[in-house]
């Protein structure tokens, strides 16, 4: 059986260009000493994923500190919140409620988090779908994409058939309690699975934190395949972000160029994958099937101030394709960016204001 194993683990967008980053950068501002902002990098991991960090701020000390708190609220968020692995987490202890009389009684950002999945739910009819986890976990995909080796193949059809009857997001109730918490009821056998919308989910977290940081006056933060930018670089410059090309993910197709605070979605066939016998099996999957959505789109892009909305929107909008998902992401007052199987690029009008194709591309 000839297999081939690829992933593209610490991003899906590339950043790029930005002015007096790096080492050099970094040198510069500790011995100039002045106060004037400069960019300081950090790169971690957290939630499945390398964390890059470009904070401007007027000193090491401030950077090193709120890079930190970044980490921390990163994890925060995997551990008492979205993870499906962790037993401390939000998510698994209502996996674990599923089927029972009682529900699970949820915190307020989870309820909205959930409220607004589930609207997406709707409106994409069905392509953005959180309860898919007893189906992720039949393709093992944590395993296959980061595991040189391990001997894939794909679930029988009965299998997912079974593992569907299980999903869906109109089953799904939420319900209001005496004290006015919302409830959550999952039917027998229901799991969720956030993994769609969990970066952007935290995106939207670090907006808050960012906001309440006067120190810092301008960021990038990269969580694989979601892009935060905030504030502004000392010289106004724009913020300059590079799309990854799905042909050669060592380069770029073009340039988004873009002011304040913006949130960038990916979504595409080339993040994690397995190839065996010459059939591709990614990650993204069709609620309607169970398998990797057949689509002739390559990569999405979705740009929105929302982070939550980003992410889910790129997933659903690749498995609708360009005329349904920009409908969708329009509802939404989102702009997209299709790159299709045959190298076309398909963009929302108001995308390409900011959007700059390479030479040759």
């Amino acid at each position: 059986m000839k297999r081939f194993l690829g992933i593209v683990i610490w991003m899906a967008l590339v950043v790029a260009l930005f002015c007096c980053c790096g080492k050099q950068g970094e040198e510069e501002a500790h011995r100039s000493g002045s106060g004037v902002a400069k960019p300081w990098q950090t790169v971690d991991t957290c939630m499945g994923t390398v964390v890059q960090q470009t904070i401007y701020a007027t000193d090491q000390d401030t950077a090193i500190a709120f890079s930190e708190q970044v980490m921390e609220l990163l994890t925060h968020l995997e551990k008492e919140e979205i993870s499906w692995r962790l037993d401390t987490s939000q998510v698994y202890q209502a996996n674990a409620s599923a089927g029972s009389r009682e529900g699970f009684v949820l915190s307020e950002d989870m309820a909205d988090l959930l409220e607004a999945c589930l609207e997406l739910y709707e409106k994409s009819d069905g392509a953005l779908d959180v309860t898919l986890g007893t189906v992720t976990g039949l393709w093992n995909m944590d395993k296959w994409a980061v595991e040189d080796g391990y001997d894939f193949s794909p679930p029988g059809k009965e299998e997912l058939e079974k593992a569907l009857s299980l999903c869906g997001g109109e089953k799904v109730k939420l319900e209001l309690d005496a004290a006015g918490n919302r409830v959550l009821f999952l039917p027998q056998g229901m799991q969720l699975d956030l993994g769609a919308v969990g970066k952007g989910y935290a995106m939207e977290k670090l907006s808050i934190l960012l906001a309440g940081e006067p120190n810092v006056t301008g960021a990038v933060i990269s969580l694989g395949g979601s892009i935060l930018t905030y504030g502004e670089k000392p010289d106004g410059g724009p913020w300059r972000v590079g799309i990854i090309d799905p042909f050669d993910t060592s380069d770029s197709i073009g340039i988004l160029t873009l002011e304040g605070q913006w949130c960038i979605s990916t979504s595409g066939d080339y993040e994690r994958y397995v190839e065996v016998d010459g059939v591709r099996y990614h990650h993204i999957l069709d609620p309607k099937t169970g398998a990797p959505a057949a689509s002739q789109v390559r990569g999405v892009t979705v740009l929105l101030k929302d982070g939550l909305l980003s992410d889910g929107l790129s997933t659903a909008c690749y498995i609708l394709g360009p005329e349904k998902g920009m409908a969708l992401a329009e509802e939404y007052g989102a702009e997209t960016m299709f790159v299709m199987a045959d190298g076309r690029i398909e963009m929302s009008d108001g995308i390409k204001k900011y959007f700059r194709e390479r030479s040759g591309k």
